[in-house]
């Protein structure tokens, strides 16, 4: 990929959306005048980068202080208290949709972060960068997909409960990746039906498929793996356009030297439009190459190439949040 000049803002709003907890001066985003490869990947997405409080049709940044999670005396007291700064920092959504289930995202070719990332990598640029994607797979007649990267340009510490979590097997994994939501706006239905301030254990409640590639590690969710989650989701989906909701994912704290916890990262979506998904056109058996567990190549089109679909709705009762 050819270098590309793009004016970076002296200030962290484009990160942070202007949240003064986690400020990061364009000086640490830049390492090169030349290329900003979160930058690329920020802006890039079909869902666009928005405004935290004024954004509609995106998504934003909100900071770590939003969520309650559990604090250094959970254990004795249980006591919560705010995250604080996320561990990793944002580094783009991707809104899909396709006619088969979009897994490993990452490992695709034609994937624009891993694209962005190997853009810096071909200029001597954040070779130390390590990904994490969370992929939401929505069933339906076309399976939608909202991805959500975080990334890290430094190492992850050993020994780090993140660090465990990434190398560890998939029955740690499912034991500790959690998902906090905080319903920002959206009618009485969807709050009830999702919750406010819910925690979810993602891998005991549902199918969580662990991919890791060199320098990655992207968790599917199947959301159609568990009927009430399929019907909690469609009920949101009915009224997307008037609901924002803000998502914390975390690796669960279950000792006592593991405390406080920490948001790996967070994502507001912001009365999203469904038709903002982009198409991506799969193969019906694609396979994989590389280290990096790389599809075949596929093509990427805009809605407009492709008929619109709408999602199947299931009938089910709504579950209640796990306690965090």
């Amino acid at each position: 990929m050819c270098p590309t000049m793009k004016k970076t803002k002296n200030t962290a709003s484009e990160d942070t959306d202007g949240v003064a907890n986690n400020t990061v001066t364009a000086e640490a985003v830049v390492e090169d005048p030349r290329y900003d490869w979160r930058r690329e990947a920020i802006e890039g997405g079909s869902l666009r980068h928005v405004d935290l409080h004024k954004g509609v049709n995106g998504w934003a940044s909100p900071p770590g202080d939003f969520f309650q999670l559990r604090g250094p005396n959970y254990f004795s007291r249980h006591q919560k208290c705010p995250s604080g700064d996320w561990l990793l920092r944002p580094a783009g959504v991707d809104w899909l949709r396709s006619v088969n289930r979009l897994d490993n995202v990452l490992g695709r070719q034609d994937n624009r972060i891993a694209t962005a990332l190997r853009g810096a990598h071909a200029l001597g640029l954040s070779r130390k960068a390590f990904l994490v994607a969370v992929n939401l797979q929505i069933p339906g007649r076309e399976c939608h997909s909202a991805v959500f990267y975080y990334a890290s340009e430094d190492p992850i510490p050993p020994g780090s409960l993140l660090y465990r979590f990434i190398h560890g097997d998939d029955a740690f994994r499912n034991a500790r990746f959690k998902i906090v939501n905080r319903i920002v706006k959206g009618p009485w239905i969807v709050k009830r039906a999702v919750g406010n301030h819910a925690a979810c254990l993602l891998g005991k409640a549902l199918s969580c498929n662990y991919h890791r590639g060199e320098n990655y590690l992207e968790i599917d969710v199947d959301i159609g793996s568990s009927a009430i989650a399929n019907a909690i989701l469609h009920i949101a989906l009915g009224c997307v356009t008037a609901v924002t909701i803000d998502m914390g994912f975390l690796v669960e704290a279950q000792e006592e030297e593991e405390l406080p916890e920490r948001l790996i990262g967070a994502v507001r979506v912001a009365q999203m439009e469904m038709c903002s998904a982009r198409y991506v056109e799969t193969r019906h058996k694609a396979s994989e190459v590389g280290k990096g567990g790389f599809w075949a190549p596929a093509k990427v089109n805009d809605l407009h190439h492709q008929p619109d679909r709408s999602l199947e709705a299931k009938s089910s009762r709504p579950s209640e949040g796990v306690d965090g």
